[in-house]
């Protein structure tokens, strides 16, 4: 089972790395942040299926810092009008 959990753990993080090319390209500031929500929540899936697998309870703090933050980002760009 952590074969398969690192596994999807690594599918996850190509996954974001595919994102991050939208982030440096997006044709308008709403797919960056779309893009960059990806990037949040793509990380918080890695970092949760590795504590997981690894048993590492810190991963899991650190995956609810990262969606914390995220939030927070989420909503600045929202009240600052969508542009950046």
């Amino acid at each position: 089972m952590t074969e398969f959990l690192l596994a999807a753990s690594a599918f996850i993080l190509l996954m974001v790395a595919v994102g991050l090319l939208r982030v440096l390209r997006g044709p308008a500031d709403i797919d960056r942040m779309m893009a960059a929500q990806l990037l949040g929540t793509g990380g918080i899936a890695a970092l949760l299926l590795l504590g997981t697998a690894t048993a590492l309870p810190g991963a899991v703090d650190v995956a609810l810092t990262l969606a914390l933050l995220a939030a927070f980002a989420a909503v600045m760009f929202v009240q600052s009008g969508g542009s950046s």
